[in-house]
């Protein structure tokens, strides 16, 4: 418990929010929560208030929290009909969802205009740092939508970096994040294929990675654990990486900079896609397809 008195309303259960309500509900901290599907919702402990839509939960709720995956999204579901914006309780904002920087100003001016604050925190961790609570949040506004927000925020993530009170800092730096993390996964599936076409041990190949100067998130946990396995459920859609980079594309050009390996990275993803709701992790099976080889399974 944190002695806070506000209450926090999530809206979006998805693969991240779901997690994220388990672990502030677990905390014992006042939580309502929304999702259009009703399965989003059931099953979490009966403190939780379950409300009808995100005005509902904005009636309901100090602040609120929006985890959803699009910005079309966003904008039913905080300023369009039954939207957050038409509570009356709500006094924070804030936005978890990486949608560039844009489309948190423009939210946050249409918040200002009905005094509620926004906060920019997106986190990064994936879904097993989601469900283990160790997510990292990085976060940027008023100082004080930061210190309202703080204590739920650690009940998800065992990281938070304040980056200040300029909005869309922290979506730049999330951005930045998810395209070195994709970047990552992408040349470690090339060059694993590359050795197991020249026979080398993928299991062997790993070992050095990690053990060497090679090594990142696709060596130490995407691939062993999802890709070696044949698994391919980290838990990442195909679909999410591709917006993400497109939005880092967005942010590059408003900054004028060239972003030439990006480009070549995003071109990659969206050429990889066998379906948009694959997980991440099938990137690989685009370059097995061009080598002629599959990586065997090893576990």
């Amino acid at each position: 418990m944190t002695g806070s008195q506000d209450t926090i309303a999530i809206v979006g259960l998805g693969a991240i929010g779901r997690p994220m309500a388990e672990r502030i509900a677990a905390a014992g901290l006042p939580l309502v929560v929304c999702d259009v599907r009703p399965e989003a919702v059931a099953g979490l402990p009966q403190a939780v208030t379950i409300a009808a839509s995100p005005e509902d939960a904005a009636n309901r709720a100090d602040i609120v929290l929006a985890c959803l995956p699009s910005i079309d999204s966003h904008r039913r579901a905080l300023t369009g009909p039954g939207g957050a914006i038409h509570g009356t309780r709500m006094r924070t904002y804030i936005h978890t969802g990486t949608t560039g920087s844009a489309l948190v100003n423009e939210l946050a001016a249409v918040f200002a205009a009905r005094g509620v604050a926004t906060l920019d925190a997106p986190m990064t961790g994936g879904v097993p740092r989601a469900r283990a609570g160790t997510l990292t949040v990085m976060a940027s506004g008023p100082q004080p939508a930061f210190a309202a927000a703080e204590p739920f925020l650690k009940a998800y993530a065992s990281t938070v970096v304040y980056l200040g009170e300029r909005l869309g800092a922290a979506q730049v730096m999330k951005l930045i994040n998810n395209m070195l993390s994709a970047a990552n996964l992408a040349i470690a599936s090339e060059a694993l294929v590359l050795g197991a076409k020249a026979g080398l041990d993928p299991e062997q190949m790993i070992a050095v990675l990690n053990a060497g100067t090679g090594q990142n998130s696709a060596t130490l946990t995407k691939i062993p654990d999802h890709v070696l396995t044949r698994g391919f459920d980290y838990g990442g859609a195909m679909y999410i990486t591709d917006k993400d980079l497109s939005a880092f594309a967005e942010e590059a050009a408003a900054l004028s900079v060239p972003t030439p390996l990006g480009d070549a990275v995003r071109r990659l993803y969206h050429e990889a896609a066998e379906a948009k709701s694959d997980d991440i992790t099938t990137v690989i099976r685009h370059f097995e397809r061009l080598a002629g080889v599959t990586l065997p399974k090893t576990r």
